[in-house]
């Protein structure tokens, strides 16, 4: 019967055993993860998830009440440590891809570690108060990742008992506190490490496409020094060329940027209402009924900068925080230059067959290196990011070889 003891065999007791250990590294994990990832944010955003953080922790010691009641050995809570790798993907991964694994993530935990039986009426029961509350972290991350909606209160972070997180309607629904998140969610997806990102693709590039090169050539000449003129030769043109269009890149879209926002600047000034209801539009697109968004529309309209920020964002993704074009120029030049001079090392002490294979393997191993790197930016897993890079140099190094080796030389 309901509330009976009940007397439990081994395998149950040991189930819920190690199921409420897993749980509580979980929680323990998530929540510094959360605080990595607020460090990056804006303060109204940073504090929903600081908030989450907070509610991991209650999550923790509710189970550490009930491994003691099952007599399980609470472990050190030091030793629960967020992998290096991790680490590095919360400073550099762009916001928007670290929000949604946290999201995944927490929609993993409930359907897999909070919902399945394990046998003890007591520990399924608190298991499924924690699944609820998990389910509210993911919609609350769900929230952040799509920049709420500016007549609809923040997501309750519930946490045992605590108090609904404070939230102020007023200061929701005002047009420029709209237009900040606004602003601020659009710079997310422009976040990514910057140079660092650039640096790691840029990398990536040039080792390819100049291992390619030796490849070829070793193929035709049997790795003779006309190798290492070539290889340095393509080393050269590949940093050059990425640096420029880099550079260019970034110009361009900073100035089209420029145009886009001249352009609005004038239109607002010439056709003022068109313009007003333009931005009611978009903010009714958003969910925003027509009442609340004319008003917003109107207030914006009386400070034109404002108006003029809130229609740019809403148009084209706002007006400022392009990339700095020497940066990426800078950027993608050294790091492509350093890429491409790998495959090149060994023809600069020997040549033959010795230079070859040298050259093969520590490129192959290059390609394990950036492919890897690349995880801290993809959130993938960094021996599968890694694995796949070498496989695309195995795939250039051979074909070209044996394009160089059916040339004439």
């Amino acid at each position: 019967m309901p509330g009976e003891t009940q007397a439990y065999n081994p395998p149950t007791l040991a189930e819920a055993r190690a199921r409420l250990e897993k749980a509580w590294r979980g929680e323990i994990l998530a929540g510094a993860v959360y605080e990595l990832i607020a460090r990056r944010m804006s303060d109204r955003d940073a504090s929903i998830l600081r908030k989450m953080a907070e509610a991991e922790g209650s999550h923790r010691r509710r189970l550490e009440q009930r491994m003691t009641e099952l007599d399980v050995p609470i472990p050190d809570p030091g030793s629960v440590k967020v992998p290096l790798w991790l680490r590095l993907q919360a400073r550099i991964a762009p916001v928007d891809r670290l929000l949604a694994a946290r999201e995944a993530a927490e929609d993993d935990e409930v359907g897999d570690l909070y919902r399945r039986s394990t046998g003890d009426p007591d520990t399924d029961r608190l298991l499924r108060e924690i699944r609820h509350e998990e389910r509210a972290h993911s919609l609350a991350v769900q929230e952040i990742r799509s920049g709420g909606a500016a007549d609809q209160p923040v997501v309750d972070i519930p946490a045992a008992g605590a108090a609904p997180m404070p939230t102020s309607p007023a200061v929701e629904r005002d047009p420029r506190a709209r237009l900040d998140r606004i602003m601020k969610r659009e710079r997310w997806h422009r976040s990514g490490g910057g140079w660092i990102s650039g640096a790691i693709y840029g990398a990536n590039d040039g080792l390819a496409a100049v291992f390619g090169i030796v490849a070829g050539v070793s193929g035709a000449t049997g790795g003779s020094t006309f190798v290492l003129t070539a290889g340095i030769a393509g080393a050269l043109a590949s940093a050059l060329s990425m640096a420029t269009g880099a550079f260019l890149a970034e110009r361009s879209e900073t100035e089209v940027a420029q145009a886009n926002v001249a352009r609005e600047r004038q239109e607002i000034a010439e056709h003022p209402d068109e313009e007003k209801e333009e931005l009611s539009l978009f903010y009714q697109l958003k969910g925003i009924d027509r009442v609340t968004a004319d008003s917003m529309a109107e207030q914006l309209s009386r400070r034109p900068d404002a108006m003029l920020q809130a229609l740019a964002s809403e148009e084209f993704g706002g007006v400022g925080d392009k990339g700095d074009p020497k940066q990426a120029a800078v950027a993608a030049g050294v790091s492509t230059g350093i890429g491409a001079i790998i495959p090149v090392i060994p023809f600069i002490f020997t040549t033959g067959t010795a230079a070859i294979v040298a050259a093969a393997i520590i490129s192959l191993i290059a390609h394990f290196l950036v492919g890897a790197a690349k995880s801290l930016v993809t959130l993938r897993t960094w021996w599968a990011a890694g694995l796949e890079m070498t496989f695309a140099g195995v795939l250039v190094g051979g074909a070209t070889y044996l394009v160089g080796l059916a040339l004439p030389t």
